[in-house]
């Protein structure tokens, strides 16, 4: 019987954030500003395809908008959660949800949006020098980095987060 052999030690941290980031806006900020900065000194690289492949990139996202229906004495009779792929789905799906006065009366109460119930996950791919990629992904409410290997790889971003205030 062929026994199963170690080929790597993949490991995953966690920072949970001692406060949720703010709203949609700040959360997208703090992405961009990993890709256009590249703080944890990834490279570039050439694709399978023969295309190239920016140092970070994003690699899944989801955002998720929460409305709840209010009746006139204040109590939630309904709530609705809608999913999207980007921002600007997350940002359009909640206006409609809003301003769709059917869905209002159907749920029998206003429309409130529930900004603070909200979740928002986008995951980068990150290249590191040595060639090995990693993640590093970001919820409203942590941040994860998974899949690497050497543990310089998590001081690099554990020294950077640690220089951002809303991480702490």
């Amino acid at each position: 019987m062929a026994d199963f052999v170690q080929k790597t030690v993949n490991k995953t941290a966690v920072r949970d954030l001692s406060v949720p980031l703010p709203n949609v806006t700040s959360f997208n900020n703090l992405i961009q500003m990993v890709i256009d900065d590249n703080p944890f000194g990834c490279v570039g690289y050439t694709g399978s395809d023969g295309q190239p492949v920016a140092a970070v990139v994003r690699n899944r996202e989801h955002y998720t908008a929460k409305v709840n229906f209010l009746d006139g004495e204040g109590k939630r009779v309904g709530t609705i959660s809608i999913q999207s792929p980007t921002i600007a789905a997350f940002e359009a799906n909640a206006a409609e949800v809003m301003d769709n006065a059917t869905l209002e009366a159907a749920m029998g109460g206003e429309a409130v949006r529930n900004s603070p119930g909200e979740t928002y996950y986008c995951q980068l791919k990150c290249h590191d020098p040595t060639g090995d990629d990693y993640y590093v992904t970001f919820t409203r409410k942590s941040v994860r980095i998974s899949s690497y290997q050497d543990d310089t790889i998590r001081n690099a971003v554990e020294t950077w987060a640690d220089t951002v205030g809303t991480l702490n």
